[in-house]
């Protein structure tokens, strides 16, 4: 069991939004004590009842009134009608609602009930590498991601057998199941060819033409994944927000480990020192700053950063005071020629913070780049911003 570093209200209702796998309903139940209800609409019979008769949940909680403080919907977006009543019931009762989905998608796009902020609103992600404790090992989280189901298996072949079955189960209930596309095989073929570009900046046209498909449908493929909260768009940094949204973004999949399964390279061994292996720390680096950052509510503004020579950033902070530039490098040791990129920019952002994160084992200062071990620098990131 990990402890989980989220926080969550004790009285206020809430939505607990995340992609399946991620511990959502085992961190709620947690939380039940006898004068909770808890509700799975993953049970067909329990969904059918209420697709049927969704009036029968308000009946059900003014017969619980006494007995009830706390009611958990699961899967609330398999039925949005039923916010009507706990909207409805939130104005009428003390009752604390958890309500929990694998994405907000189909409540949003289906103009459903989001309780007019009578609900505040958290994701939870994969396994942070604070949470993982003493289980955190960095080739395991490179190799085969942070899904929490991971770590309750040991051997290589049932990690992999997990997350093809992941997959699979995405595709069918997630997408298709959910009626998110009209047709699941060019989706199935644009997920590999995403994964094969994960990390880098998107090419539309490129992948519609591996795909078979037009580059609006591709966009909304991307929508989809970030949507369902499988992936994160990260946008390229300029002063100028409108020349920010004209830059095409980098996707990166919310967990090495499905990502590695979509792009066939979960039998490739991740070796220090290749170019594959530093995709993934960087990868790794980029998702634990940006989960931690969103637990601890933190106001940031994420974004990557490339001149028109190539020289690159691989994250941009923004923060109400101070904007910080993050290089990352899974090397053991940096020198100054490696730091060349982020020293180029310094002219350019004289006021910001320069920050290498890497596998070094002591913090060490080039001029005006403080090269940090990567768990050191990201506490500091998060403590001191």
């Amino acid at each position: 069991m990990f402890h989980r570093i989220i926080q969550l209200p004790q009285t206020h209702s809430f939505f607990l939004f995340g992609a399946r796998g991620t511990g959502k309903t085992t961190l709620l139940k947690q939380r039940l004590t006898k004068d909770t209800w808890y509700i799975d609409l993953l049970d067909l019979d329990v969904e059918d009842q209420y697709r049927l008769d969704p009036e029968s949940l308000a009946r059900e909680l003014d017969a619980r009134a006494e007995s009830t403080s706390v009611v958990i919907i699961d899967e609330i977006q398999k039925l949005p009608r039923l916010l009507d009543i706990v909207h409805r019931k939130i104005e009428e009762t003390n009752i604390q609602f958890i309500l929990t989905g694998s994405s907000a998608r189909k409540l949003k796009r289906g103009s459903a009930n989001m309780l007019a902020g009578r609900a505040f609103v958290y994701n939870l992600f994969p396994l942070t590498s604070v949470e993982l404790a003493d289980a955190f090992d960095l080739e395991t989280v490179l190799m085969y991601g942070t899904l929490p189901y991971i770590y309750n298996l040991t051997s290589v072949d049932d990690r992999i057998r997990y997350l093809k079955t992941y997959v699979q189960s995405y595709l069918k209930e997630e997408v298709w199941g959910e009626q998110l596309i009209r047709a699941l095989d060019p989706f199935r073929a644009f997920l590999e060819v995403a994964a094969q570009a994960h990390g880098q900046v998107i090419n539309y046209s490129t992948i519609a033409r591996d795909v078979g498909v037009d580059t609006k449908t591709v966009q909304n493929y991307f929508q989809i994944l970030e949507d369902t909260l499988i992936g994160v768009l990260l946008n390229s940094y300029h002063r100028s927000v409108r020349k920010r949204q004209r830059q095409a973004p980098k996707f990166y999949f919310f967990d090495s480990g499905i990502q590695r399964i979509l792009s066939n390279t979960i039998d490739i061994p991740l070796r220090p020192g290749t170019y594959a292996y530093g995709l993934a720390f960087e990868h790794f680096i980029i998702m634990d700053i940006m989960r931690r950052a969103a637990y601890q509510e933190k106001n940031f503004r994420f974004s990557y950063l490339r001149a028109e020579g190539g020289a690159e950033v691989d994250l941009v902070i923004e923060t109400a005071e101070k904007t910080i530039l993050v290089e990352i490098k899974s090397s053991e040791r940096v020198t100054k020629d490696n730091l060349r990129h982020l020293q180029s920019y310094s002219k350019d952002f004289p006021d910001a913070e320069l920050i290498c994160l890497a596998r070094v084992p002591r913090a060490e200062l080039f001029d005006r780049i403080k090269v940090m071990p990567w768990k050191e620098g990201i506490e500091t990131i998060l403590r001191e911003y």
